[in-house]
């Protein structure tokens, strides 16, 4: 029987990439191949296990974190450029820690993998439960929140990179959950096509404005406004969602907000800190719409609104 956790939105389209896509070595990860070997084939042995265990248990201080990246360059360098089998944040994961700081985040330090901004959304849990995830990478967040939602939530998944949407759809087959739904597009203030920048250094980079100008490889992805999004899903309430999309948060929101009812504005929000980059004052726009900053972390800011 088809997993259901497979659904696929619209498949990206692919135009003059400037640097190879990764792959693991010894395994194509993509949800239409069937030579995948199963979930725990790479599960770490030996050195690199005993490596990940201490990375996990290191106090969470400057100390800890130095010492942290130092047992993880030696886990890295054991690992060889193969994948890893682990769980993580109550998910399974298969992780390539190389060029995606949230994989190695994932596997070395889940506790430092924005586990406040994670803790409040599972405040917000109910028995219908409607999670957006903008900007999903590989899952951590999605499927963390699955973990806990129960059978009956819904949790939509946008990722627009074309290898990072097919380790996303990995991971949300090999979990039991069934309430992950990927979709691989980017949600923007318009339907159509956009170009997608993409950091060489680190797949979490990718955004619709230029990360880096000189290292930059290119993709043309199809994008969505979000509301058409959300009522071709059906979707009648919205508990939370976070954005995670390198600077265009403003124009995803602006649209949102100015075009949806108030009946589909999410009840809390979960927004990586662009100030720098968005080209309004994203954070007085929502705050003249209801909601207030509860909590400012190193990476976001979560804002919750006030009926």
């Amino acid at each position: 029987m088809r997993n259901p956790c497979q659904e696929q939105g619209i498949q990206s389209a692919i135009s003059h990439v400037h640097f190879p896509a990764y792959q693991p070595k010894g395994l194509r990860m993509n949800n239409n191949s069937s030579n995948a070997p199963a979930w725990g084939a790479f599960a770490p042995q030996g050195m690199v296990a005993r490596l990940i265990r201490i990375t996990r248990a290191l106090p969470r201080s400057w100390l800890g974190q130095r010492l942290g990246f130092a047992v993880r360059k030696l886990a890295i360098l054991l690992l060889g450029g193969k994948p890893v089998d682990h769980e993580s944040l109550g998910a399974r994961f298969r992780l390539a820690p190389y060029r995606n700081v949230c994989e190695k985040r994932i596997l070395f330090a889940p506790q430092d993998f924005d586990e406040r901004e994670r803790g409040f959304l599972a405040t917000l849990i109910t028995d219908r439960f409607v999670f957006l995830d903008i900007g999903a990478n590989i899952g951590g967040y999605s499927l963390a929140l699955a973990s806990k939602a129960g059978r009956n939530a819904r949790i939509l998944a946008f990722e627009p990179q074309p290898d990072v949407f097919d380790r996303l759809v990995f991971n949300i087959a090999i979990n039991p959950f069934g309430t992950v739904k990927a979709m691989a597009l980017a949600v923007a203030d318009r339907d159509g096509e956009v170009t997608l920048f993409l950091d060489p250094a680190n797949q979490g980079e990718a955004s619709v404005k230029i990360v880096n100008q000189d290292g930059a490889g290119r993709v043309k992805v199809p994008a969505r406004a979000l509301l058409g999004i959300v009522q071709d899903e059906g979707l009648d309430h919205i508990d939370a969602m976070k954005l995670d999309v390198e600077g265009a948060e403003d124009i995803i929101l602006q649209r949102f907000l100015a075009d949806a009812p108030e009946s589909l504005w999410p009840r809390a929000i979960v927004l990586e800190r662009g100030e720098s980059r968005w080209s309004l004052d994203l954070l007085e726009l929502l705050e003249s719409k209801g909601y207030q900053r509860i909590m400012e972390t190193r990476n976001n800011h979560v804002l919750e609104r006030r009926k």
